[in-house]
């Protein structure tokens, strides 16, 4: 059902996760205008995750309905070129409070190597039916089989149910007061 994407899905990946994003809390506070949204948000999950296509953490379904993009152990995220692109296309007035949240989300991030779950997403079509859990599911594997723990950042209150229903802990709160929270979260291997 699941299989692992690359460069050459790239563009059907990064759309399948902006359309799963689309009412996400703290993408829309970025992007608020659809149009913005649309135009940004795939260049930002490519460079926050995008590496995943570059090191066998990204997964996909048949018909691109649902993508995850796991950055392994010692891969980051293209931080100098998100920093760059957010400074260009966020509104200047959110640049203290996010740039406050990613300070934040480097003190949660675990010192020793760790998958870093970059984003997770089905298109709100086929939400509700158990495909987000099977992707999860199917994904998780690799970092099992790895013997790493798993991290993450939720962005939206809603998902951490499904989180904890595959092991992830709350391990703080990440808030500024202007931008929506952020819930970091973190999985030992299974």
């Amino acid at each position: 059902m699941f299989r692992k994407a690359d460069r050459s899905v790239e563009n059907e990946v990064l759309s399948a996760l902006t359309v799963g994003f689309s009412a996400d809390p703290f993408m829309r506070w970025l992007y608020p205008e659809p149009h913005a949204l649309l135009k940004h948000l795939p260049r930002v999950m490519n460079f926050f995750g995008g590496r995943a296509l570059d090191h066998g953490g990204a997964y996909r379904n048949d018909d691109f309905t649902a993508a995850v993009l796991w950055l392994p152990p010692e891969v980051h995220p293209d931080e100098e070129s998100l920093v760059a692109y957010f400074e260009e296309t966020v509104a200047p007035e959110k640049h203290a409070a996010l740039f406050a949240t990613f300070e934040q989300m480097d003190k949660f991030h675990p010192q020793n190597p760790c998958w870093h779950l970059a984003f997770i997403a089905v298109d709100p079509s086929r939400q509700g039916k158990g495909v987000g859990s099977a992707l999860l599911k199917a994904s998780l594997e690799q970092c099992d089989a790895d013997g790493r723990p798993a991290y993450l950042e939720s962005t939206n209150p809603a998902n951490l149910t499904l989180y904890r229903r595959f092991g992830f802990e709350q391990i703080g709160l990440i808030e500024t007061g202007e931008a929506p929270p952020l819930f970091p979260m973190l999985r030992q291997p299974a």
